[in-house]
Parts: C-alpha cells; structure tokens; sequence
C-alpha cells in the first residue's frame, strides 16, 4: 500500500543513546492514558498499541519500569471528567489524552502534571499552547487535523458523486473542536466554490444519527461530510449503515470507515500520530519540560477508496480518485 507523507513538523524529535536511557536507572513510572474512543472497539485498541509499542522499543516496559493506566470514555465527556480526576488522583509523571474535549477536562485538573495530547484540532484556539513552537505550559502534543480539510472532504466528496447538490457535514457540538465552528468556515467555503447547499448536520446521539438521515435521504442529491471528530469514528458503524439504506454518498475522516463498507474516506493515520505521541513522552519521563517541545503537525495521510460501496451506490469512480488512492476495496 503506496503511503503519502506530507513533511510540516515543527521541531524534531531528539534520538537517546541506549547508554544514556542505562543510566536512568529502573524506577518505576507512572504513564495515564485517558481516551476519547470505546475501548472495546478493535480498531481503536490498535492506536493503544502503537503507543504502548513505540515506548517499548523506547525502552519502558509496562509493569518493570513503567505503570500504565489507561481509560476509555467511550465519547461521553461526564465520562471524560470522571477519569480525569481519577489519573489525576494516581499522580502520574504523565499523561497522554487522545482528543480536544479530553484535553480541556485534563487541563481543568491540573496546570501542572506533563500531558501530551493527540487527536487536538486547535490548540492555540482551545487554550492548550500559547504557540504551537513554544507551548509555555504543561501540555504539548500532536495535532489532528487542520481546519482546511472539512473544505477538502467536501471537494472529493463531489469528484467521487458529482450529482451531490445538497451536502451535509455530520458533527457532535459536544466533542468537534469550537463546537463544530473549527471545520464549518472551510466546509462552507467549498460548498459556496462548488456550488452546493451547505447544510449543517449537528447530532448527539445514534437516534438523532438516524433521524437526521432518514430525512435527508428523502431527497435526490443529497451528499454526507463526516467532520474530523471522534464522534465519527465511535459511531461509523450507523452512519454506514445508513447511507447504504438511503443512497447517500458520504466521505468520511477515519480509514476505518471506507474498510468498513463506507464509500470513501480521507484523513490522518491515527496509528502514526499515537506512536509519534511515544518520543514526546519519553522525553518528558527523562526530564524535558513539555512547555519547550513544539507541538508537532500530522504528516501522514492516507485515503481509502470502497469500490464495491460506490458501485452500489452507481457512481462511477473517476480515474483521479483510483490513482491518488492508497487504498482500494474491490
């Protein structure tokens, strides 16, 4: 499978002897890991794992010289405050959080315990950082997504179905970063350069997944933006399912949607950016301060194409869809 790396780091990630990490000696560690994503969902245990495994060749081992904890919320933020204060009462050395409305509940706990964040849209606007090459704080970490991509979703989404006229951008106001305003500003942009209607689709809950879909797919030339957001990924599994039964053509942020039967998708390697996640907090556990390591930009994207979906749908796939994919599903 062809990858495609987009370069737009910020600093770089100092390399440690194996002399050096000798030297540091066996004690133990403590390392909190506190997820926006279901636990029990196999595609997002394999983020864990590449965390968990980028430290390991770091050198920490979980249960000789390192103790993590790690929680799952599942996408509910009282979930998310809940287990925020439940690491925080562990006293860990640091902290890894997976998503902005994590992030905010961790930061309302401490401004002090180190905490490396991944899967943050913008963290300058949240109140993470102060600037993305010198955060100043206790956090720094890895971003997302930029806000352009909502805009990008969309252009692909009407190369792929060019009858879509009316398209939606489907997003949880309690977990999108802004509230969802992040992504809309770049959706709406390409829905007014593409002359599409733009149609914002706020929703909480599976119910309201499914209603708002029943409806729209009432009417022809109707097309469905998943917005970069967990809320997406937890509940890919309906909003599937759903556009196969009303016809709708949807692009979707996650890989793990287009493999799963979705049309189409675009977005970051989320595997990547955890294992990139792995450095930071090594160094943080050897003494570096989070406030002088550079929050760091995604450079790894990949986009996966469903062949059987979209002949189901009736599309027919553009040969420039079929030459930048890097992945087809026949």
């Amino acid at each position: 499978m062809k990858r495609r790396t987009f370069i737009a780091g910020l600093g770089s990630t100092a390399a440690w002897s194996v002399v050096a990490r000798a030297q540091q000696g066996e004690r133990m560690r403590r390392v909190g890991v506190l997820i926006e994503y279901d636990g029990n969902d196999a595609v997002s245990k394999t983020f864990l794992s590449g965390f968990t495994q980028a430290l390991q060749e770091l050198g920490w081992a979980d249960g000789r010289n390192l103790r993590m904890h790690v929680r799952w919320a599942a996408g509910n933020v009282d979930v998310m405050r809940t287990f925020a204060k439940e690491l925080l009462d562990l006293q860990p050395d640091v902290i890894l959080s997976q998503s902005t409305p994590v992030t905010a509940a961790l930061q309302h706990e401490t401004r002090t315990v180190p905490i490396v964040f991944v899967g943050v849209n913008d963290p300058i606007g949240a109140g993470f950082v102060s600037s993305l090459a010198r955060p100043g704080g206790n956090l720094t970490g890895f971003i997302f997504i930029e806000a352009a991509l909502a805009g990008k979703l969309l252009e692909l989404l009407t190369e792929i179905a060019p009858s879509v006229r009316r398209a939606a951008i489907m997003y949880n106001p309690d977990t999108a970063a802004g509230h969802g305003s992040y992504f809309l500003p770049s959706f709406d942009a390409a829905a007014q350069s593409l002359k599409v209607e733009p149609i914002a689709a706020p929703v909480h809950s599976d119910a309201e997944i499914e209603a708002f879909m029943r409806s729209f797919g009432r009417e022809p030339g109707g097309g469905l933006v998943g917005m970069p957001d967990g809320f997406m990924l937890i509940h890919r599994s309906l909003v599937i399912l759903m556009a196969a039964r009303q016809g709708i053509p949807t692009i979707y942020p996650h890989s793990a949607s287009a493999m799963e039967g979705g049309l189409i998708s675009y977005g970051l390697d989320l595997v990547d950016i955890f294992r990139r996640a792995a450095p930071y907090v090594d160094r943080i556990l050897r003494g570096e301060k989070p406030a002088e390591l550079p929050v760091q930009l995604p450079v790894k994207f990949a986009m996966v194409l469903n062949a059987k979906t979209a002949k189901g749908l009736g599309l027919t796939v553009p040969q420039s869809i079929l030459l930048r994919a890097d992945e087809v599903i026949e």
